[in-house]
């Protein structure tokens, strides 16, 4: 079925514009117009990826005037607003960086400083981690790792100083509060103050792991894998080794998924979830690509792809093809919001849909790494 993925994609695109698409389904379903926000930004990411490895120029083409409907000749953003000091609006600042490689056009270098200014100002903890959001102070996400590390990392390398200190101790600051010493897994979310509603008074942290969190992590570690030089890529690779380590020994023996709670698989409620499993499998897909991870593990990546093909790809009635199995959303509080309170009945709680790009963005970002291995 892997000649269909593509099609499976551009159909996607064919029915978006940068007013409304139809992967960002907590848009759609509140009747939104798009704004500028991580969720196409990681489809965006993955459509420069299909546009790199196929050369059809259609991927591309979307991306490039998806993007040009935000940002403008000036670098200023549309709809972007750093006041809400949201990690989540970086990321899709991220593809201004192949797409200035690409065109040399001078608004995505103006749009890359408009969001590394916000990132300036973003708040810190006293240790000087990024808030996640504004709304949620002293807080640390996984997800927020990827949101905010790799653009930071990539202006550096574009035009910056080529300083990756910052990248760097964010990343370890991560290793020593947020893993957990018998699993090796990460804990969704660490309250530096110790105050908020869900955190462990003594250690901060939430009280779960979240299959989507940790591949949010992992992500940004493959990434990042590939952006920093080699002295800074040393210093990362031996969390990313052993973050991909652990969670193997997670996975499901017959599927080669991972489960919404990736520890607790036999408990009633749990499933196997797409979004997570596409992301782990990615980063082992390209860890292994890029020498950052033993040559086995794109066996092991390209397993959990095919996993996730059998059991979640499938055709409607009419030949429309579908990815399932994709956890809307989870995320902890706010203070106003005591459900998302990080416990496991939270996170089996939440809806699970089809074609949304927080799924389908890293399942086609594993199928242009598995492409790469067939060239």
């Amino acid at each position: 079925m892997y000649e269909a993925i593509d099609q499976y994609v551009l159909g996607l695109i064919e029915k978006s514009s940068p007013e409304r698409t139809a992967w960002n389904l907590e848009k759609t379903r509140d009747g939104k117009k798009t704004d500028w926000n991580y969720i196409d930004g990681c489809m965006i990411t993955a459509l420069l990826a299909m546009a790199d490895i196929s050369g059809d120029a259609r991927y591309f083409d979307f991306a490039r005037s998806f993007i040009d409907a935000f940002v403008a000749e000036d670098g200023s953003v549309r709809t972007f607003k750093p006041e809400k000091h949201t990690l989540d609006d970086i990321n899709e600042g991220r593809v201004l960086f192949p797409l200035y490689d690409k065109t040399g056009n001078e608004r995505y270098r103006l749009g890359a400083e408009t969001m590394k200014r916000a990132l300036d100002e973003q708040p810190r903890t006293y240790e000087g981690s990024f808030w996640h959001k504004q709304i949620y102070p002293n807080q640390v996400w996984l997800d927020g790792i990827y949101m905010a590390l790799p653009f930071l990392a990539l202006y550096e390398q574009h035009f910056g100083e080529g300083d990756y200190a910052d990248v760097i101790k964010q990343i370890q600051t991560v290793y020593r509060h947020m893993r957990d010493g018998k699993t090796g897994l990460y804990y969704h979310g660490y309250d530096a103050s110790k105050t908020i509603f869900w955190a462990d008074k003594e250690t901060g942290l939430s009280q779960n792991f979240w299959l989507r969190s940790i591949g949010w992590f992992a992500v940004a570690l493959a990434d990042l894998m590939e952006i920093l030089p080699e002295k800074e890529r040393e210093a990362l690779q031996p969390i990313f080794r052993d973050l991909m380590e652990s969670v193997w020994r997670f996975h499901d023996p017959e599927s080669a998924m991972y489960y919404q709670v990736p520890n607790l698989p036999g408990k009633e409620g749990n499933y196997l979830e797409s979004s997570g499993s596409a992301m782990l499998a990615y980063a082992m897909l390209k860890g292994a690509r890029l020498g950052a991870l033993p040559a086995e593990y794109a066996d092991h990546g390209q397993a959990t792809f095919d996993g996730i093909m059998k059991k979640y790809l499938s055709f409607d009635a009419d030949g429309t093809l579908n990815l399932g199995g994709i956890c809307l959303v989870a995320g902890l509080g706010p203070e106003d919001n005591r459900r998302r309170d990080g416990s496991y009945a939270y996170y089996i709680s939440e809806p699970v849909v089809r074609n949304d790009a927080k799924g389908v963005a890293p399942f086609v970002l594993c199928y242009t790494e598995i492409k790469r291995r067939q060239k």
